[in-house]
């Protein structure tokens, strides 16, 4: 096992738009709209005080826009109130917010950031999946406001005659075009922000259902691993503790014996639930001082069965080296399981285990085989996960693994792991432990 290295400092993330309150936006709206239109007014007076201005007839006469009284603030305000029900009612709110503004509009109030809230009702309708809503509405509103300015609009040399409710000019082809234009930018920038909405809405789903497997195999594995450690050493436990009965009156030094077996086995036991319950620590934490379980503790493990009353038998051909620290962990558990499952399921009377480890090019082989009564297999079994764990672990690794009776009475275990350096890499993290 090896510790994880510490993570950078994570660093906060300004929520997106979507996550904001939804009073937000319609404050900051209602700030730029009333701060814009004041000073888009001041404007107009400084262009319009030098005489001869785009706000003067041919006689020089001043025919500005309306300035802002009290029903022009109220309906710069109007629409970012209205925007606080753009995400219960999109299409509703997007209709009355066209309603506002082109009030507005139609009263020859001064230019400028008026249409903001409209803008911010289409990106949420459009946003909100009421696609054929937003662009249907946008070109409706559009058509309904330009065909009104021409039934009642005035020419611009007529905008300052006073007693009109809607001194409205007439539509001027290149304002007709600025103004679909305009409209055209937004509903395509509202569709673009929707579709990365939906890309990041997907990327997290990704990512849930990538945490939700990895935590699935990271719990399979725990489970996996708990069970050799415990399956084995409380298996020679629960075998010695019956000889230490059975023997205690009649053969007391042996019984002593099969007593340190146990605390030996007991003592194995703990030593390697420290070192799972380690790796579950927080990461940053130092690893477990124990050694990671793997071949080179093979004769340790074949002694306590041994002490156990197993008869083994082992036998390792080949170039013995080095493995990846998952290949050698897969290995040990599988030899370690194997033995257990002869300890309690090969039968009574003597009982011989043969281990064999042969070490290839490309892989490494792992067979266990006894010639006891040829248990069925485990899998059979509904409270038995060995064969299943064993078959696991293989299969992590991109190795094999076949299990059953033996001809002629026994049952035999065989693994094959590869040693390639693809194969390393695809145990590296899964079976750390």
């Amino acid at each position: 096992m090896s510790s994880s290295p510490p993570h950078a400092p994570v660093r906060p993330h300004w929520p997106r738009p979507a996550q904001w309150p939804v009073w937000v936006v319609p404050l900051f709206l209602a700030f730029i709209q009333v701060l814009g239109s004041l000073v888009a007014q001041h404007g107009g007076r400084r262009e319009r005080s030098g005489g001869g201005g785009p706000w003067a007839d041919h006689d020089g006469r001043d025919i500005g826009n309306r300035d802002l009284d009290p029903l022009g603030i109220a309906l710069l305000l109007a629409g970012p109130l209205l925007l606080l029900l753009r995400r219960r009612n999109p299409v509703a709110t997007m209709a009355a917010t066209f309603a506002v503004t082109s009030l507005y509009l139609l009263r020859g109030y001064t230019y400028g950031p008026a249409p903001f809230s409209a803008a911010v009702a289409i990106v949420a309708a459009v946003t909100a999946g009421r696609r054929l809503a937003a662009w249907v509405g946008t070109g409706a509103a559009l058509a309904a406001y330009f065909g009104l300015t021409a039934a009642i609009g005035v020419p611009l040399e007529r905008r300052g005659e006073s007693g009109r409710l809607f001194p409205v000019e007439e539509p001027s082809l290149s304002g007709t075009i600025f103004v679909i234009g305009w409209a055209l930018v937004v509903l395509v920038t509202a569709e673009l922000i929707r579709m990365r909405g939906q890309k990041a809405a997907e990327a997290a789903r990704t990512r849930a259902e990538e945490e939700r497997r990895q935590a699935s195999e990271e719990r399979l594995r725990m489970a996996r691993e708990l069970h050799d450690v415990l399956a084995h050493n409380i298996s020679m436990i629960n075998v010695q503790a019956g000889v230490a009965l059975h023997l205690m009156d009649d053969n007391p030094e042996q019984a002593r014996t099969a007593l340190a077996a146990i605390k030996e086995a007991s003592k194995e036991a703990l030593t390697e639930m420290r070192g799972v319950i380690g790796a579950l620590r927080a990461q940053g934490e130092s690893a477990p001082r124990s050694p990671t379980a793997g071949l080179d503790r093979l004769d340790d493990l074949l002694a306590r069965a041994r002490s156990a009353g197993l008869r083994v038998d082992a036998e390792i051909t080949g170039e013995r080296r080095p493995l990846h620290a998952s290949t050698d962990l897969a290995a040990f558990r599988i030899v370690q399981e194997s033995l257990t499952n002869v300890t309690r399921h090969a039968g009574p009377g003597p009982v011989t285990a043969r281990v064999r480890i042969a070490y290839g090019e490309r892989e490494i082989e792992v067979r266990v085989e006894d010639d006891g009564r040829g248990a069925s297999l485990l899998d059979e079994h509904p409270g038995g996960s060995g064969i299943r764990g064993m078959r696991e672990r293989a299969a992590a690794l991109g190795g094999t693994f076949d299990a059953g009776p033996r001809t002629g009475g026994g049952f035999a275990v065989r693994a094959r792991l590869p040693l390639t350096e693809d194969a390393d890499d695809a145990g590296d993290g899964r079976d750390a432990l």
